[in-house]
């Protein structure tokens, strides 16, 4: 079955572009999730139409995100956790312990959107990626620090 993206989705496609993808897959996900429509004749004239518009709106989104990477690889999270004489901590720091700290500091994260290359179950510096946009990423850096007793 061939559909047209409404959205962007990883792994498949961008607005705008037109896939083949099973049946199942269109009807249960994408378009109960209004993430596309039937790439019917009528369908794919209106997509050519506003092709241009659908363009602009997208290098003005990969614009601003690239706007906020560069503002966001410059912060620091610090995150206090306990630990043990080893510095061995209890529990890990996952993502969504990031997100939270990077909403503090005014930047609202999803935490789908942060890639911890291993579980942090340490002391110390890390730095984490987070992905703003299909092309655009920043580095945060993230340091674990030990709770005071």
């Amino acid at each position: 079955m061939h559909v047209i993206l409404k959205d962007n989705v990883d792994k498949l496609g961008q607005t705008g572009d037109m896939v083949k993808v099973s049946e199942g897959y269109a009807r249960n996900f994408l378009l109960p999730r209004n993430l596309c429509v039937i790439a019917d004749e009528s369908n794919q004239k209106a997509f050519e139409h506003h092709k241009k518009i659908l363009e602009k709106k997208r290098l003005a989104q990969q614009s601003n995100f690239e706007k906020m990477a560069q503002k966001l690889s410059g912060v620091t999270v610090t995150i206090s956790r306990k630990a043990g004489d080893t510095d061995k901590l209890f529990g890990s720091v996952s993502n969504a312990d990031i997100a939270t700290e990077l909403k503090k500091a005014g930047f609202d994260i999803d935490k789908r959107s942060i890639e911890v290359a291993e579980p942090i179950k340490a002391l110390g510096e890390y730095t984490v990626t987070v992905k703003l946009h299909t092309e655009v990423t920043a580095n945060v850096k993230v340091i674990i620090t030990k709770q005071a007793a």
